[in-house]
């Protein structure tokens, strides 16, 4: 079955992480403020916190915004369900806001009308890699005194005009899971711009633990002491993943080079093919493409994701509306909130896209989805 996305794994990789496993860190080490350093450069100078996974980095994200109980945190609905649950587990009201229909990315006016004294986070998604529009959401979230928030899971090293993903929201928070588009194994990070949220949420990723003497509430302790002062989580990832994604970065360059390719080969075969529709290009952005989303039309996403299935080729649906899922249903969320989402997810058809995929599997690829649409 060729997947629609995989790691990319060089002997480079397979021996800096070797070289973790035969030295004396295998967490809390050097290669981990290294790491950090290093997606901060990449993310506009910004001070970078690495975590396990993508869902760890939202969680911190939030909590390090102060969202809690009485809060609103808009979201777009066309994401994984972590974007919006991380806030709900801090006891915060999740307000799905709409997505434009071409992009689905989060539309601003959509955002604009959710907007209320009590928002404290309005949170973006990268779909497919394209920056959203954090130009016209910020103002948006300064006129409630909120946050913006990047869930740039998709989109590590792209960039909007001339700055880099990273440095278009307040908080900015990447995966990197294996089909991302660099892979710690499992891991992520948060990207603040402010130095004080940024502390905060490094505490929070290690256990709450302060270990700034001036900050102390118990004096007199000794050279030994540490203490919390707020509640925190054990979300630090280790000089192992560090490792792996220190000599992932150095070709991030060339990831995003061979995905751009195959989306450029994907539209050039698909072009004009009847039955389906490409996803909406945003201008004055350059993309790190994570997806290949296109719509599948009249109605017969299922029957082409079963033919292509059958045909050995792993396609994807990303994503069903957060609010459709049980837990939300559960809260009072009902269909109907969002239509461009909705309709969206019903035609949407995510095809193979990674750095390794050759040029004849491309071809297959677009060759039977043309034929299954015939």
């Amino acid at each position: 079955m060729l997947p629609y996305g995989r790691q990319s794994i060089s002997e480079a990789d397979i021996e800096a992480v070797v070289a973790v496993l035969r030295s004396d860190w295998l967490t809390t080490g050097p290669l981990v403020a290294q790491f950090e350093q290093r997606v901060g450069e990449l993310s506009g100078g910004h001070r970078a916190v690495s975590c396990t996974s993508g869902t760890a980095a939202l969680h911190i994200a939030y909590a390090a915004a102060g969202v809690g109980p009485g809060d609103e945190v808009v979201c777009t609905p066309m994401t994984f369900v972590a974007s919006a649950s991380a806030a709900s587990m801090l006891g915060a009201t999740v307000v799905f806001a709409d997505v434009d229909p071409a992009t689905a990315l989060l539309d601003p006016a959509a955002a604009a009308a959710a907007v209320t004294s009590r928002t404290r986070v309005v949170t973006a998604v990268d779909y497919a890699g394209q920056p959203a529009a954090y130009d016209e959401l910020q103002p948006v979230a300064d006129s409630v005194g909120a946050r913006t928030l990047a869930d740039a899971a998709h989109s590590v090293g792209g960039s909007a005009g001339d700055r880099p993903v990273g440095d278009l929201a307040d908080l900015t928070t990447y995966s990197f899971f294996p089909t991302k588009n660099l892979t710690t194994g499992e891991g992520g990070a948060v990207v603040c711009k402010d130095a004080e949220l940024a502390q905060h949420a490094h505490e929070f990723h290690f256990i709450g633990l302060v270990r700034d003497p001036s900050r102390f509430r118990i004096v007199g302790e000794g050279p030994w002491h540490q203490e919390v002062h707020e509640f925190g989580s054990n979300y630090r990832l280790t000089d192992i993943g560090c490792a792996l994604g220190l000599s992932q970065l150095l070709r991030l360059e060339t990831f995003k080079r061979r995905r751009a390719e195959i989306v450029a080969r994907y539209d050039e075969l698909l072009g004009g093919v009847q039955g389906l529709e490409p996803l909406g290009r945003r201008e004055d952005v350059d993309p790190m493409w994570h997806l290949y989303p296109v719509r599948i039309l009249d109605g017969r996403r299922g029957e082409v994701y079963e033919k292509l299935r059958a045909a050995g080729i792993g396609v994807q649906v990303n994503y069903m509306p957060v609010y459709w899922h049980p837990v939300y249903q559960d809260l009072g969320y009902r269909r109907g909130l969002c239509p461009n989402a909705e309709a969206f997810y019903e035609q949407e058809l995510s095809l193979p896209l990674f750095p390794d995929l050759r040029d004849d599997d491309v071809a297959r690829v677009a060759e039977t989805l043309t034929q299954a649409l015939a």
